[in-house]
């Protein structure tokens, strides 16, 4: 080992940061163990919340106690609730679609935990993302890269990471395949090996984001009109924070064709609903964009763009927009894509930006 360094983990109690942290102390560094305690504070998931965290702190503080480091839990609820989960519901609430997650990783991982890691002499922070960092020799830059498989890769989540924060941050199962990276907590009698992955919002019960909402914003049930680009009524609706644009199921109207979310109005609380054809488009605007590679951008570029984590990606131009964002202007035809969920840009395997997608048109 080339310099053995003193890094924080941030552990979640399942098999990715687990695995992260094990990987570390293997590698002779010096290696904290962090919890986060999350749990969004409501009438109906407070108790749900708090079981689940506390059960997975125990898995954490197991495999640290494992692998030979200390472990610390942090209490951040009111960071958590002010930076992520009072974006996400006001996003909603906005009429658009929040990707808590980048928010998440930029403001409490690699932020407010960054700052504790130092406050302990840890110069680095670890988690258990599958993606990949290195050092630009001709520019110096720190730049972020999709991970070795790419089926499990997260850089999508990470893309709005400043210089900084991309200098401190470790992924260890970058260049791991997840298969490898179960068979290695077995090996290392990891119990939390065989721990599904998650995929609902952490904070909310059951991937229920509607109810969630309704607990602590009753007014999002408000109904309204759904119409046509005619503006003639389809139906009524449940309130606007409970549809995304480009959606398609569960509108509640019968139609000879399926209809899709064009736009929600949130000011006369109307949700917008047209054909197939009206939901394709190959332009859409992106807004707060950070770049990694460079600080600034001049244009165009023709870049790969994904609009969605699961969004296979899809060849645009890339240009400058008069708001102070960019322009997408795609090769091929898109469905719609939700307004205040991400679009990241994509040089091959290097993340050359991202951010808020606004309208598309």
């Amino acid at each position: 080992m080339a310099e053995r360094k003193r890094i924080v983990v941030a552990m979640s109690g399942g098999v990715d940061s687990s695995t992260a942290a094990a990987l570390l102390v293997q590698q002779g560094h010096d290696v904290i163990g962090i919890g986060l305690r999350l749990a969004a504070p409501g009438p109906e998931t407070q108790s749900h919340q708090a079981r689940r965290g506390i059960a997975a702190m125990d898995d954490a503080r197991r495999v640290a106690s494992q692998i030979g480091i200390p472990f610390h839990v942090l209490d951040f609820e009111a960071i958590f609730e002010d930076t992520v989960v009072k974006y996400f519901c006001r996003t909603y609430l906005d009429g658009k679609t929040p990707n808590p997650c980048v928010v998440c990783n930029r403001a409490v991982k690699f932020g407010h935990l960054l700052e504790r890691a130092r406050a302990l002499g840890a110069d680095w922070v670890a988690t258990g993302h599958y993606a990949r960092t290195c050092r630009d020799p001709d520019t110096g830059r720190f730049l972020l890269k999709k991970a070795a498989d790419h089926d499990q890769d997260q850089s999508y989540f990470l893309y709005s990471l400043s210089q900084e924060q991309l200098s401190r941050a470790m992924f260890p199962l970058a260049d791991m395949a997840k298969k490898d990276t179960r068979a290695l907590a077995r090996s290392l009698g990891l119990k939390v090996s065989e721990t599904p992955g998650s995929q609902d919002i952490c904070f909310i019960r059951h991937g229920d984001y509607r109810r969630f909402l309704v607990e602590r914003f009753p007014e999002s049930l408000q109904p309204g009109p759904i119409v046509n680009t005619r503006g003639d009524v389809l139906g009524e609706h449940r309130g606007v924070a409970h549809y995304t644009t480009g959606q398609r199921r569960g509108l509640g109207i019968a139609a000879e064709s399926p209809l899709y979310v064009l736009a929600i109005d949130v000011a006369t609380r109307r949700v917008i609903v047209g054909m197939r054809d009206e939901a394709l488009t190959r332009r859409i605007s992106v807004t707060h964009v950070n770049w990694i590679p460079f600080d600034t951008f001049e244009g165009p570029l023709d870049l790969h763009v994904k609009l969605r984590y699961r969004h296979p990606g899809a060849p645009a131009t890339v240009s400058c927009s008069e708001e102070g964002g960019v322009n997408l202007l795609f090769s091929t035809l898109q469905t719609m894509a939700a307004a205040g969920q991400s679009a990241v840009f994509y040089d091959g395997d290097v993340v050359v930006g991202g951010g808020i997608i606004g309208q598309s048109r």
